[in-house]
Formats: structure tokens, C-alpha cells, sequence
């Protein structure tokens, strides 16, 4: 056996090891590759997911503080209030709070602007009616602007569940 044939077995050898070595190496890359895929995929389905239940309950705690903070103004303005509106009211308003703190740390930022502005426009009307209720307005106060200002309230709302909506491409209304 002369020296060129055993370098060409030997290349022989060497090339079919080296080729299956390749061969295994680059299979695994591709199912790293589709693993690393499949996770990013989940990730952004659960992500997806968490905003549209923090979405939801929060489009449903803003309008139920919204109809609370009305409803407290129409018993203000007949009768008085008793401890049960003021828990009622206490009680929307916590929800619209933990809810709006929930998003704060979800929603990206064009969302969390339009939630910022309904939490906003939510903390004025309700120190307005605080205030009526203790009799103690500030000058420029009365039920009508309380009322006028709570209605007022519901336009920041459509914008701010347009902007989810779009978020989560249900929509894609401008």
C-alpha cells in the first residue's frame, strides 16, 4: 500500500465523519432555531393575552367608576347620600385604581396615554363630587359642572378603547 492511498483513505474516512458531523450541527441549529421561533411565538400570544384581559377589565372598571361617579350625583342632587353610595363609590373607584396600575405596567405607551387621560379626567370628577358632597365646592363648582365634566368622561373612554383595540389588531381604526 503506498503512502497516497492511505492519505486518500484517509481523507475518505476523514470526509465522511466530518460531513455527518456538519450534517448534525446544523440540524441542531435548525431546532434551536424553530425552538427560539415557537418560544418568541408563545410569548407574544401570552403577552397578547395578558393585555387583552387587562384591557377588557379595564375598559369595564373605568365605565362602571364612570356610571358610579353619575349615579352619585343624581342621588347628591335628589336626596343626599348615604353610606351605601359612598361604599359603591369607594368601591369603583379602588377597581378603576388597580385595574389603571395593572396597565400601567403592560400597556405600551400610546394606550397608557389614553388611560392616563381617562384616570385623569376620572380623579377630577370625583373630587368635584367629594367636595359637593361635603358642601365644600371650589369656586366654580356646582352639580352642573360635575355633571357636565363626568359626561365628558365617556369621550376619553372611546378613545382610550380605541387605542386597545388597536394594540391588541382588532381594529384599526385611526
Amino acid at each position: 500500500m503506498d503512502l497516497s492511498s492511505v492519505i486518500i483513505a484517509v481523507a475518505g474516512v476523514a470526509g465522511t465523519l466530518g460531513g455527518a458531523l456538519l450534517t448534525q450541527r446544523g440540524t441542531e441549529r435548525a431546532k434551536r432555531l424553530e425552538m427560539e421561533l415557537v418560544r418568541e411565538h408563545e410569548e407574544a400570544r401570552e403577552n397578547r393575552s395578558l393585555r387583552r384581559t387587562c384591557y377588557a377589565e379595564l375598559n369595564r372598571d373605568a365605565r362602571q367608576f364612570t356610571t358610579a361617579l353619575n349615579r352619585h350625583l343624581h342621588v347628591l342632587g335628589e336626596r343626599g347620600v348615604e353610606q351605601a353610595e359612598i361604599d359603591a363609590l369607594e368601591e369603583a373607584k379602588a377597581a378603576h385604581r388597580d385595574r389603571y396600575s395593572e396597565a400601567q405596567m403592560i400597556a405600551p405607551e400610546e394606550v397608557l396615554q389614553r388611560a392616563n387621560a381617562v384616570n385623569q379626567a376620572l380623579n377630577k370628577v370625583y373630587g368635584q363630587v367629594k367636595r359637593l358632597e361635603r358642601g365644600a365646592p371650589e369656586p366654580g363648582e356646582t352639580m352642573e359642572t360635575a355633571a357636565r365634566a363626568q359626561y365628558e368622561v365617556w369621550e376619553a373612554l372611546r378613545a382610550l378603547r380605541t387605542a386597545m383595540r388597536r394594540d391588541l389588531g382588532v381594529s384599526h381604526e385611526e
